[in-house]
């Protein structure tokens, strides 16, 4: 082998965790196990007091938003992928939803029910329910989450083939807490002594029967020992339980079918009708498959997909799975399960249960959680950062390209505001934390609480992930090399016209006059950006402040100003006063307050021992940045780059600005100088109607 050949074994070898592999697959006895239980009794835990710790594990994140304090919980930013699954936007809606398995966990009631995650088509309702899965099954694997189960072992081969048909082992179909083995009789006073001087923490319970197959076991074995239970356990192996989605263990999916094709035996499991023969009765459990979905689920999570197109059939076996935590398999009586049903809807199914009468007893025992789409801006924007970023694509993405197509889909979800004086536009700002005149927090609570449909309809982020990634292979070679806001918002309008879930013209029109907004909104917004570097100058912004500074100072102490050319005393310059104001609509009555003001804050920072900087005012430093960018703006001649013809003097002027673009506002040099011909394409237009 050369030096230079892998070798696997030692390479696969080094990366192994022995230690680790010995531990998560430990076997021991009972009394191992409940010295193990009586060390850490929360290993005992039922499927919902599971699922909220394993959500706990990961922590959370308090915050106040328009006055109301919210509970972030990290484990909905999927950190076991790295963030894959995160889900964005719906904190709120989160937290009901681990508030009922809280509620669930202490036992209120909340562990009868189906939870019902119900919203419209992508809104993450899948998601957070493969998140939930995936969760469990990974903390089964860590210390704190460990779980165990057992199974039969019969090593005497005249035993174990009049109990087993020959076989030395079986395992528990139903994974089960082994604590389930302690008779009736017997669990008070065994919970008793465990729970000895336990103050808090988790207190060991052990409630259910043993399943048929683990209990004809059992009873074959208590007959065989003349009811000596003592050398019955001697046959008993506690294992460790690791829940696996992909092994159907502990975790279970039910998705509906062709009502031909599927029948309830899907989940209560079926007659192994190969094993009659052996056993001699379809009524002896050794011949049943215990491997429905409702089995295989137990001590974890069931994930209903689309729960309410199940056949009525299906929905009785939910219904006794829910409130008693029962299911009854063919043949055989009720059997105890212990498991978490999360069920998902859109809103039309929805709308046919709370129709049909005989749907009742569902709804009764349904925990209805809305997941909507997210109306915040910045939080619809991390949805498709997490799916178009340079690690995933190769193409460049101009900057507010992503913002752009969010701001539309955020728009498509909210509800007109019913003040006249705010615009939807202005509406979602409000919900992106920004602040309006005359609107205050408690403003915006209210325009929260008055769109109750808001969110639960709309453009969905699969539309918008969709034409996105038309955009980036929509160029001729088949691979974009950068794509900017016109392009993806082109994309979006052109689907609008075979959109199948836009069910009206007028609905249609509404999302088509709603792309014009937001192009307006790119088109101010790289404008002010554009301004901003072209005024970037520090030096001129000094001189032009250090001059306004001296005017108002002599205005306001009724002095005159010494022209440092002319040496002589003037007026104060009122023509550049109010040139400077006038960019950010001072009027000319309040001219003298706004003055005053600006003195005043200096001379409050003077009395501080501080010095007076323009940066440090807002409303000062954009009026001198709207005033520089208006004087220098004829100076660079951007309106030229129209024409294409731009001499030397004024591209290296323009080559400064597209310089700053890229520095400041995270352009490449592509996305620069189409954003630099787009606002001087502008500023032709505004010079033709001048004209």
């Amino acid at each position: 082998m050369s030096s230079s050949a892998l070798d696997i074994k030692s390479f696969i070898g080094g990366l192994q965790d022995l230690d680790r592999y010995k531990k998560i697959n430990w076997e021991g006895t009972l009394q191992q196990y409940i010295e193990l239980v009586k060390e850490r009794p929360e290993i005992t835990r039922n499927a919902f007091q599971r699922l909220y710790d394993c959500i706990n594990h990961f922590g959370s994140e308090d915050y106040v938003e328009f006055k109301k304090k919210i509970t972030a919980y990290n484990f909905f930013k999927d950190p076991i992928e790295n963030g894959k699954d995160a889900v964005f936007g719906i904190d709120v809606h989160l937290q009901k939803l681990v508030n009922v398995l809280k509620a669930a966990a202490q036992g209120y009631g909340t562990e009868k029910r189906v939870i019902l995650l119900h919203g419209p088509v992508g809104s993450a309702k899948s998601t957070i329910a493969r998140m939930i899965k995936k969760g469990v099954e990974w903390y089964s694997q860590t210390d704190e989450g460990s779980m165990y189960t057992f199974k039969f072992r019969i090593e005497n081969e005249a035993l174990a083939q009049e109990i087993l048909n020959g076989q030395s082992e079986f395992a528990s179909p139903m994974n089960e807490e082994p604590l389930k083995l302690i008779p009736q009789e017997y669990r008070k006073k065994i919970c008793e002594e465990i729970n000895r001087g336990r103050k808090d923490g988790h207190r060991v319970t052990i409630d259910g029967d043993l399943s048929p197959p683990m209990q004809f076991i059992f009873d074959k074995l208590m007959h065989h020992y003349s009811g000596d239970w003592t050398k019955v356990v001697d046959h008993v192996v506690v294992t460790r339980l690791l829940l696996s989605e992909r092994n159907r263990i502990g975790i279970g999916t039910f998705q509906p079918k062709d009502e031909k094709n599927q029948d309830s035996t899907e989940l209560t499991g079926d007659i192994n009708y190969r094993k009659i023969a052996e056993y001699g009765s379809d009524s002896d459990p050794r011949a049943f498959n215990f491997d429905g979905e409702f089995n295989v689920a137990n001590r974890g999570v069931l994930e209903f997909v689309e729960v309410l197109k199940l056949d009525v059939a299906f929905l009785y076996d939910l219904l006794g799975a829910s409130q008693e935590h029962k299911i009854k398999p063919k043949k055989f009586p009720q059997m105890d399960i212990d498991e978490v049903i999360i069920g998902h809807t859109n809103e039309p199914e929805y709308r046919k249960l709370q129709n049909n009468e005989f749907m009742e007893a569902l709804r009764d025992r349904t925990v209805k959680i809305d997941i909507p789409y997210c109306t915040k801006l910045v939080e619809e924007v991390k949805i498709y950062k997490k799916d178009f970023n340079s690690r995933k694509i190769k193409a460049s993405i101009a900057p507010h390209t992503l913002e752009m197509a969010s701001m539309w889909a955020v728009l498509t979800r909210l509800e007109a505001p019913k003040k006249h004086n705010l615009s939807l536009l202005q509406k979602l700002k409000l919900y992106n934390g920004k602040t309006l005149p005359g609107f205050t927090e408690d403003n915006v609570r209210e325009l929260r609480k008055e769109s109750v449909r808001e969110g639960m309809e709309g453009i969905s982020p699969r539309y918008i992930q969709d034409k996105i990634s038309n955009a980036l292979v929509g160029t001729k070679d088949g691979v974009a090399s950068s794509i900017n806001p016109f392009m993806v918002l082109n994309e979006l309008e052109s689907g609008l016209r075979n959109h199948s879930l836009i069910s009206s013209e007028d609905k249609r029109k509404h999302f088509r006059e709603l792309l014009a907004v937001v192009r307006q909104e790119y088109e101010d917004v790289v404008k002010s950006e554009v301004q901003r570097a072209i005024s970037a100058d520090e030096e001129a912004m000094a001189r032009l402040c250090g001059n306004y500074i001296d005017n108002v100072k002599a205005y306001t102490q009724r002095e005159r100003v010494k022209n440092k050319y002319t040496g002589q005393d003037e007026e104060p310059d009122e023509r550049l006063m109010r040139s400077v104001e006038e960019k950010i609509d001072i009027p000319d009555s309040r001219k003298d307050d706004f003055r005053r003001e600006i003195m005043n804050y200096i001379g409050a920072l003077a009395l501080e021992g501080r010095q007076f900087d323009y940066k440090t005012n807002e409303r000062l430093h954009k009026a001198l940045e709207l005033k520089l960018f208006e004087d220098q703006k004829d100076t660079i001649k951007l309106t030229s780059l129209v024409s294409n013809v731009v001499d030397a003097n004024t591209q290296a002027k323009i080559d400064i600005v597209k310089t700053r673009l890229i520095k400041n506002y995270g352009y490449d040099e592509v996305s620069a100088t189409d954003v630099l011909n787009f606002v001087a394409s502008i500023f032709a237009r505004g010079d033709v109607k001048r004209k």
